[in-house]
């Protein structure tokens, strides 16, 4: 894959109302060591189930890149996490494939990236880092205070060797690079995104607690599966512009935004395996195409099941909302069929 997306834990620090899924919230005592403990049984198996070859290969002008691998919470660093799961999964990347390994990158608000976090990160082979709260949804960054913020991070990981990136596509001058320094530099990485119309995401996603506090602004035109972190090209294993998403017991999504059934757990088979054996159906090949709409072959009838009610009592029409309810109502049995067929052919072998 050119890209996964892994949440290694649901605990986060923070519980914000933009947030587009309702596991992402604070715990405490035992109820942190549940939720920690989901990735702590899981991470290895998962590794397991990874291709052993973690590079891409752009099939139009012949590039190949070493897969991205996007460790994200919740929140990585905070205590209860970080030394109990987090480090933890920077050492077994290391274990699995050794000098041929993923280029692993991680997201973070930043505020609790302390100088010594840092230094661990980078000495666990950490080579990119996006500080993921430039929005006025994250509370403490409302107004010029992300700014100011920015500006710290950015002094931070200028003492440490850490060149700054750009996502692309800011407006304010404010939210761009302080100079024009080339964006490809060698050694580790920053960047800086946000839940905002030139940092990432405007409309957000219908999904958690963005769709229950009414934030999304997603229309129908609005094709989040045609988009990077959709599922437009997630079958393409092993080729450019192909990534999934995993969660933290393992189950496999086509995109970020997850799917109402998973295609399957890597804690229980190959990544491979999977999307050879869901590639067989036609929904999961329109997904594919980043045209959800043609899942069920009528584009109107998929229309007609694409709106529901938000937190704000708006009647919302968004794509998503459309396969939400074809996965619910007839996709979800047909990939738990699936699932069920390849975990007996194992058993057999």
């Amino acid at each position: 894959m050119q890209s996964i997306y892994w949440v290694l834990s649901w605990a986060c620090h923070r519980k914000c109302k933009h947030c587009y899924d309702d596991r992402f919230r604070p715990y405490v005592r035992d109820a942190l060591k549940a939720v920690v403990g989901e990735g702590q049984a899981a991470h290895e198996k998962i590794l397991s189930n990874l291709p052993d070859d973690m590079r891409w290969t752009d099939k139009a002008t012949g590039q190949t890149g070493r897969t991205n691998l996007i460790l994200a919470g919740g929140e990585l660093l905070i205590d209860g996490v970080r030394e109990e799961l987090f480090y933890p999964t920077l050492r077994a990347i290391k274990t699995r494939w050794g000098e041929q390994a993923p280029k692993i990158s991680i997201q973070t608000t930043g505020d609790v990236l302390t100088p010594e976090r840092l230094d661990a990160c980078l000495a666990l082979g950490v080579e990119s880092i996006a500080i993921a709260s430039i929005d006025d949804f994250h509370v403490g960054m409302t107004g010029e205070k992300k700014f100011r913020f920015m500006e710290d991070m950015r002094a931070l990981m200028a003492s440490r060797g850490v060149s700054e990136v750009s996502l692309g596509g800011e407006k304010s001058k404010k939210l761009k690079m302080p100079d024009a320094r080339a964006t490809r530099p060698d050694g580790p990485t920053f960047l800086f995104f946000g839940a905002q119309e030139d940092l990432w995401i405007g409309e957000l996603w219908p999904r958690g607690r963005a769709w229950s506090n009414g934030l999304s602004n997603a229309d129908y035109e609005t094709n989040f599966c045609a988009r990077w972190s959709g599922g437009k090209n997630f079958l393409h294993l092993g080729e450019a512009a192909s990534e999934i998403a995993i969660e933290p017991d393992g189950s496999v999504y086509p995109c970020c935004l997850k799917t109402k059934a998973a295609l399957g757990k890597l804690t229980e088979e190959r990544l491979a395996d999977i999307l050879h054996s869901v590639a067989q159906l036609p929904e999961i090949q329109a997904i594919n195409r980043g045209d959800p709409e043609a899942m069920t072959g009528d584009r109107a009838a998929f229309r007609a099941m694409s709106s529901a009610v938000d937190g704000k009592g708006r009647t919302v029409e968004n794509m998503c909302l459309g396969c939400d309810h074809y996965f619910e109502h007839h996709l979800g049995d047909a990939l738990k069929e699936l699932r069920e067929k390849r975990l007996a052919a194992r058993q057999l072998a």
